[in-house]
């Protein structure tokens, strides 16, 4: 307050110094005679009390602004201390706020993830459903396509010649070396009579024709399917003695020997096992194994 009226102090301090003076010279004047008391002392004790009447109004101008400068003063504290009161308050409001707003979060948080974990558990049930729905409709096509195949057979089968007569015919054509054609028709033998007894010699005819034809592979194959389905029919030792030169032939020495020694031991007294012995001895190889 001092240092923001410097007016104002330099005055009060003027004032004291007026009233320090006035009261020595007052002690002073009560020293001396009466008398002795002037002109000046007149004019003097004037001035002293026009500056002490000065003095008082500006007491009183000073304690008016001070009270007032007090009022300011409080207002301005309850004014700070509204505004911290807010500010508190307002902090408060936020973190409760922030508080709530985590815990929403959370909430939400724990939503998606069950939902997530929903929808893979959806999508997994969909995708074996899928598969489910796949294998079916497989299934279905596979039976579909067996019935059709055996429809197709069946129609083949009502236009087909008899077994006898289409194996007959097959079998003339072989002999009279029409090899295209016996092919064919022992292929449809075997194609509408497969479980036949006749079927075996079928393969081995085949075999034959392909053999002299030099197809050697696919003779030792037709051999084999003579010796693998028809083991006891009479094309049996046939088949084996010529599915053992037709892998000679293809350089296998060591699997057409075996093919071989094992015919000679099967059909030790059989044509088939006399011509095996005499193709071993040109192969300079012993019919039996260690010798």
């Amino acid at each position: 307050m001092d240092a923001g009226n410097p007016s104002l102090r330099q005055r009060l301090m003027t004032i004291k110094r007026l009233s320090t003076l006035f009261a020595l010279f007052m002690l002073f004047s009560l020293a001396l005679p009466a008398f002795g008391v002037s002109k000046e002392m007149v004019q003097l004790q004037t001035q002293v009390q026009q500056l002490q009447e000065q003095m008082t109004a500006m007491q009183r101008g000073f304690d008016e602004r001070m009270g007032v400068m007090n009022n300011l003063v409080q207002q301005d504290a309850d004014a700070v201390n509204k505004v911290g009161a807010a500010i508190t308050a307002l902090q408060n409001a936020i973190q409760k706020q922030q508080s709530d707003s985590g815990g929403r979060v959370d909430q939400i948080s724990g939503q998606i993830q069950a939902l997530n974990d929903s929808l893979d558990e959806l999508k997994a049930r969909v995708a074996a459903v899928s598969k489910q729905l796949t294998d079916m409709q497989s299934a279905q096509q596979s039976v579909q396509a067996a019935q059709a195949a055996d429809q197709a057979k069946q129609q083949a089968m009502a236009q087909a010649p008899p077994p006898d007569v289409l194996y007959n015919n097959a079998l003339r054509d072989y002999n009279g070396n029409n090899a295209q054609l016996a092919t064919q028709e022992f292929s449809d033998y075997i194609k509408f009579y497969p479980n036949t007894d006749m079927a075996g010699n079928a393969y081995f005819y085949l075999g034959e024709i392909q053999f002299r034809q030099g197809n050697y592979q696919q003779a030792a194959q037709n051999y084999d399917q003579v010796l693998q389905n028809f083991p006891s029919g009479n094309k049996a030792a046939s088949a084996e003695l010529k599915k053992g030169f037709a892998l000679i032939e293809l350089g296998k020495q060591d699997d057409g020997v075996t093919e071989l020694r094992h015919l000679i031991q099967r059909y030790p007294k059989s044509n088939e096992a006399l011509q095996a012995r005499e193709r071993l001895h040109k192969l300079g190889v012993s019919s039996r194994p260690g010798e």
